[in-house]
């Protein structure tokens, strides 16, 4: 799979979501859904997304029990969704779990990344908050590679990070990077961002925008400019 845009469809109810996509009357984007829209509407909302066209990375970043989260991805699996995640915090275990509950019976699945460390940690905030004390880059690193033992496709993780884990990891292992934003907008609560030229001069597979463009007042364009940075 080449580099592509993935747009955050970070709204709260179906019916904004449908009103931002129908923007889009050319290319179909690929969209993530997130937590707040798919509590919000449930799995009707992934399979209309679907029907219309858009790939979907379904980002709910799983994490529990190893056997309560392989169920959990056995109904994920219906959805036929492009991408999933998990917390790779979870341990080897519970990602190997995950991705047997992942495969279909005709052995088929969904790619499944791990997140490594959220965009929103900083180093301060992981020593004080989570008691990690080694450098980050090297806490991302590390789960990225357990991520890879388990057998997962790749990791979300900074674009500052992305070149890194492709020389740990292999060049085919893929990195999803949030945290990107057009240059001259705001970061918001996010801590390691990039723009998506330099996102794509650091290596990443796939960025994450949110709302670089579902702020944009053309964001049909927003989303063209992105492409053009780091895809065309």
């Amino acid at each position: 799979m080449g580099r592509d845009v993935i747009i955050a469809c970070d709204f709260p109810t179906a019916e904004e979501t449908t009103a931002f996509l129908d923007k889009f009357t050319g290319r179909k984007p690929f969209v993530k859904i997130g937590m707040e829209l798919f509590y919000s509407a449930g799995p009707d909302v992934v399979r209309m997304i679907k029907e219309r066209g858009h790939k979907i990375f379904l980002d709910l970043k799983l994490h529990d029990i190893p056997n309560t989260v392989k169920r959990a991805m056995a109904v994920l699996s219906r959805l036929d969704v492009d991408i999933c995640n998990l917390h790779a915090g979870g341990t080897v275990r519970m990602m190997e779990a995950a991705i047997e509950g992942l495969t279909r019976p005709d052995g088929t699945r969904p790619l499944l990344i791990a997140v490594t460390q959220l965009t929103s940690t900083d180093q301060e905030s992981m020593e004080r908050d989570l008691l990690i004390r080694e450098p980050i880059e090297r806490v991302v690193m590390h789960y990225a590679e357990r991520a890879k033992f388990a057998g997962l496709d790749g990791v979300v993780c900074s674009p500052l990070e992305a070149g890194k884990v492709h020389e740990v990891c292999g060049k085919d292992f893929l990195t999803v990077t949030p945290g990107v934003r057009l240059a001259g907008d705001s970061a918001g609560d996010q801590r390691r961002v990039t723009t998506p030229a330099d996102a794509r001069a650091l290596g990443s597979d796939y960025i994450v925008v949110g709302r670089s463009i579902t702020g944009a007042a053309d964001p049909v364009a927003a989303y063209e400019k992105c492409l053009s940075e780091f895809v065309d």
